[in-house]
């Protein structure tokens, strides 16, 4: 009786936040799904306090379903998580739901709520608290370091193409590394209004800005090195992973791959798990689309060196082709079978992390 006169005093609610840049928008449910409430809040420390005592003000709060954990919501999604609060993922509404009921924050924030009610969404979001976070930023950074350069020598190539015929001529044919250097030690004049000088004056600056990108990325590297051997020695361990192609399995996973349930979920989210496709007496499956395409490309890369220069892999892929699979079907069975070994190899470090210390 005192148990279900708390339940009766206490009654169960579902949040839902639609987030944004400056505001969230919270919304809250019954048990049954009926409409209690919804209202602004906005997206400090203070204002995250705030969403999470007006939601509780209603009851119980069971579970939050929030749009954008890896983006705009990351930092609530953090503070309801070290409060204690169930914090489910919720992707945004589809393009045929929002034609029929519309498009605001309050209708996003009530679905929101609906999808963490219903079942229908389930996933737990990334804890973003841990190593596996920090090498996620340093990788962002590197990614955006890498592009620049690239843009970088494809500037300094074109300016060469279009420029005087006797400063092309002097740098003709050589290589990057050599290219770099020469640019980098040009000495326009003062006169810029003269083309050729304004041309020499804007290759060394490429050059240069080629230079220090080159340097950041060393620097970068070597700090990727230092944490991705230190979250998962044994990961590097296997037949072609590097540090690069950890790392990106690594960010995919998240400090927390305990939400994914098994390997072929993780397969799925790298977006190597085919996609059924049969009818009648048909049997096949189609490429995966989907999931993350950075570390789908990760993948890729390991099977690649693996179909180069390990072994057993050769065998397999040698066998797999006398069974009639083109190239392109091996390398699918390839990416499937690695993420399966890498999802196994990453819950082993996170069952060693968490398993309790021997006397």
């Amino acid at each position: 009786m005192t148990e279900q006169r708390e339940v009766a005093q206490h009654p169960a609610v579902v949040g839902g936040v639609d987030t944004h840049g400056d505001t969230h928008h919270a919304a809250v449910l019954d048990e049954v799904g009926r409409r209690l409430a919804d209202r602004a809040f906005p997206t400090t420390p203070a204002g995250y306090r705030q969403l999470l005592a007006w939601l509780r003000s209603f009851g119980r709060l069971e579970r939050v379903g929030v749009e954008g954990t890896g983006a705009y919501g990351a930092a609530l999604a953090r503070m309801l998580r070290q409060a204690g609060v169930t914090v489910v993922e919720v992707d945004r509404p589809d393009r045929k739901a929002r034609r029929l009921k519309g498009k605001s924050d309050p209708v996003d924030a009530y679905s929101a709520a609906w999808a963490a009610l219903s079942g229908r969404s389930t996933g737990t979001p990334k804890s973003r608290n841990g190593r596996i976070e920090a090498i996620r930023t340093l990788r962002v950074t590197r990614r955006g370091a890498v592009k620049a350069r690239t843009q970088a020598i494809n500037q300094l190539r074109a300016l060469l193409l279009t420029g005087p015929a006797e400063l092309r001529e002097q740098l003709r044919g050589l290589p990057k590394t050599a290219l770099v250097s020469a640019c980098a030690r040009l000495r326009p004049t003062a006169d810029l209004a003269d083309p050729s000088q304004a041309t020499k004056a804007a290759l060394r600056r490429l050059a240069r800005r080629h230079q220090h990108l080159t340097a950041e990325i060393a620097e970068l590297d070597a700090e990727l090195a230092t944490l991705v051997t230190a979250a998962a020695p044994e990961l590097l361990t296997l037949p072609g992973v590097g540090v690069e192609t950890a790392g990106q399995l690594l960010t995919t996973a998240g400090d927390n791959p305990e939400r994914l349930h098994s390997d072929a979920a993780f397969a799925h989210l790298c977006g190597a798990a085919p996609i059924p496709a049969s009818s009648g007496r048909t049997d096949r499956h189609r490429l995966n689309r989907g999931g993350d395409r950075w570390a789908n490309c990760a993948l890729h890369t390991i099977a690649l060196s693996r179909m180069r220069w390990h072994e057993p892999t050769r065998a397999y892929a040698a066998r797999r082709r006398q069974q009639g699979l083109s190239n392109k079907e091996i390398m699918r069975c390839l990416k499937r079978l690695i993420a399966r070994q890498i999802y196994y190899v990453i819950r082993r470090l996170e069952i060693t992390k968490t398993a309790p210390a021997t006397a």
